[in-house]
This record gives structure tokens, sequence and C-alpha cells, in this order.
């Protein structure tokens, strides 16, 4: 698998998920790619996110909602979706895609653990993923 240039993280709010997964890609991933992430519909950064990647030291706090279109498309090589039920976003482009499916943790019964489980699962395919390359 070749290294890529830029990845980025697709989900439908780009409140959670994908925002996330930019959050400990870029503590945890190479440094020398780039990461991004976007929605379809963005909103803004869920609080429980922000919490739940505090607790491991990555400060999301000063991110925001971005809409896919506002990512450098030339510079993007690997796209990440995330999204579970909900209709995920559409990058157009010659990319390399892949698809991990999690559930939204926002309005779970549990929802800060939802937060920290989904956290930890986007953490281990990231692992899985840079260990690859």
């Amino acid at each position: 698998m070749a290294k890529p240039r830029a990845i980025a993280f697709l989900c439908v709010a780009n409140s959670a998920r994908s925002q996330m997964a930019e959050g400990l890609a870029r503590a945890f991933g190479p440094h020398d790619i780039e990461y991004f992430s976007a929605g379809s519909a963005p909103t803004r950064v869920n609080p429980n996110a922000v919490e739940a990647m505090a607790e491991l030291g990555i400060d999301l706090s000063a991110h925001r909602s971005k809409s896919v279109d506002a990512l450098p498309k030339a510079r993007v090589d690997v796209v990440i979706t995330l999204c579970q039920e909900e209709y995920c976003p559409v990058f157009p482009g010659e990319v390399t895609r892949l698809h991990w499916p999690f559930d939204d943790p926002a309005g779970a019964a549990d929802e800060p653990a939802a937060f920290r489980r989904v956290r930890d699962q986007i953490r281990a395919a990231l692992e899985q993923y840079f260990a690859a390359l």
C-alpha cells in the first residue's frame, strides 16, 4: 500500500466521527501526511467529541465543521468515510476510497460512553491502517 500524501475523513455532519479521526491521525499517524475532515451537511463539533478526545490529550476545541467542498481536493489521495446508516458524503476525483462504518455516537442512550467507544474503535482502525503503510 502506497503512503498517501493527504487523507480526508468524511461523515455527514463533520461533528464527531470524522473530527475524532482527524484528531487521532494528527496525534498518532505519520507526520508527513496531511489530515482533513469534512461533511456533506456540516453542523458543529459535538462537545462530547471534544471531551472524549481531551481524555487522550487531543484538543479539538478549535476545530470547526467544514463542508466537503472546502477540502483541497487536488492534494487528497485517500478518502475514508466513517458513516454507518446515513448517506456518506461523496468526494469527486480519483482517490483511494475506504469505508469504515462506525455508529453515530450522538443521541445514543449512553452518549458520553458512546463517544469514547467510537473514538477507541476509530483509533484501532487507524493503528491498523498506519501499520500497513
